[in-house]
């Protein structure tokens, strides 16, 4: 059922028109009586009109020249006169009463009526297919209209129906009107008996939906603003450590390496967390997406170096508007991706550029890359290929990408991964909506 609308005005229809067909039948059934009455009894007074002329009378009465309508006077067995649409064989039988019978090429209806001497019989006759015309004549007189009736019925259904349907429709654009981070309760009063149980259902389910997303968010900064302080402290003590002990002790290096895991997937859920669309400003600032891909490589540079990795930008400078700090997030994941599943001495390339339907920011390596089938998964959070430690022997936590996921729909940009242009690695390429950046515009 795709519109309760149409379902309800052709279940409306359909019953007024079933409705109207068997009062039809019914009344042409009806009809049908009546007029049998009626013509019964218009040859009842023709039979009586004939009778009451006298024999020699017959004979200086012109025959009657109509087709509907056929007589005989028969005395002493003899025919004494007869209309022109009367055979000279008898009609019926002459036995007083009303009864069918054929002749002519026609179905008749009969009366014989014995006259006011007993060998005098009148048969009078009237045509069954003209009785049977003035019934249906009449049953459609009286059904025609309704059933012309029936497409102004319809239009005045749909009408009713919608404005019955206001109420839901009215509720469906307060539910889409709603932003992400609106909760609040529907109101109740005003709307109909019968919409009342499901506002109350779908407020219940958004305070449900309130109320888990409050703890999660009071979890995930708790949680993260919490786990800061003793990270913290563990560094400063690990540096400690570290001036006492040997630099080369391997419990050493794999102390430090899990410290920095630590803190890197607090840092991530931090950034998670103030990237959600509670935290995500509305208001866009104008930024440029290549200036700011620039920083953010300036900022990793340090990280490339100690690689012999060879980074690449690409473009001219590309006015937008859009989340600095979420973009700056996003950069900021997908060049430390780059970086950490490049190989020693291989390459990244950024590119930026725009055409008529937006902006595109492209970011390749010349790493393994990811096979196919993980092109979605990879987006999930705390999912990495290979489990909880990567062929590379890189570490991680498995949020980097789903924080790119997230503030690429914040932007509705669009995400897609493939492979990049080099011999091998992966390439994310991340499309701006024309929208975001149509106000300023980029350089050729």
């Amino acid at each position: 059922m795709k519109s309760i609308r149409a379902f309800l005005v052709m279940v409306l229809l359909a019953t007024m028109t079933l409705v109207v067909f068997i009062a039809a039948l019914r009344g042409y059934r009806a009809s049908m009586v009546e007029v049998e009455a009626l013509l019964d009894g218009q040859l009842v007074e023709m039979a009586q009109l004939l009778d009451s002329l006298h024999p020699d009378e017959f004979s200086r009465t012109e025959a009657y020249e109509g087709e509907e309508f056929a007589f005989q006077v028969w005395v002493s067995g003899k025919l004494l006169k007869k209309s022109a649409s009367a055979p000279r064989t008898l009609m019926a039988p002459l036995t007083a009463g009303f009864r069918d019978g054929n002749f002519n090429s026609y179905r008749w209806r009969v009366l014989a009526k014995q006259g006011h001497t007993s060998e005098q019989w009148i048969l009078v006759a009237q045509r069954a297919d003209l009785r049977i015309r003035l019934a249906e004549e009449v049953t459609l007189e009286a059904v025609l209209p309704i059933i012309a009736s029936l497409p102004i019925a319809g239009v005045l259904i749909w009408l009713v129906v919608g404005r019955g349907l206001q109420p839901l429709r009215r509720l469906a654009r307060q539910l889409g009107d709603k932003r992400s981070d609106d909760l609040s309760p529907l109101p109740v009063s005003g709307s109909p008996a019968e919409l009342r149980q499901v506002i109350n259902s779908t407020n219940s389910l958004l305070n449900r939906l309130a109320l888990a997303f409050d703890r999660e968010k009071r979890f995930a900064a708790d949680a993260a603003h919490e786990l800061r302080t003793p990270i913290s402290v563990l560094k400063i003590n690990m540096h400690n450590l570290s001036r006492d002990l040997p630099g080369d002790n391997p419990n050493l290096d794999k102390l430090k390496d899990g410290i920095e895991r630590v803190g890197h997937l607090v840092e991530q859920i931090l950034a998670l967390y103030r990237s959600t669309p509670e935290q995500f400003m509305a208001n866009f600032d104008h930024l440029d997406l290549h200036a700011l891909a620039q920083e953010a490589i300036g900022r990793h540079y340090d990280e490339f170096s100690s690689r012999d990795q060879q980074i690449e930008l690409v473009g001219h400078s590309c006015q937008m508007v859009g989340d600095h700090f979420a973009l700056e997030t996003l950069l900021q994941n997908l060049l430390s991706n780059a970086s950490k599943y490049t190989p020693r001495g291989g390459q990244i390339r950024v590119s930026v550029r725009s055409d008529n339907t937006g902006a595109t920011l492209l970011v390749e390596d010349s790493g393994p890359g990811i096979a196919r089938k993980e092109y979605q998964r990879v987006f999930e959070r705390f999912y990495r290929t290979g489990g909880d430690r990567h062929g590379s022997g890189v570490r991680g936590c498995g949020l980097g990408l789903a924080i790119v996921r997230h503030i690429t729909d914040l932007h509705n940009a669009r995400i897609e991964l493939g492979r990049s242009s080099f011999t091998s690695g992966l390439s994310v390429t991340i499309s701006f909506p024309v929208s975001t950046v149509n106000r300023v515009g980029c350089q050729a």
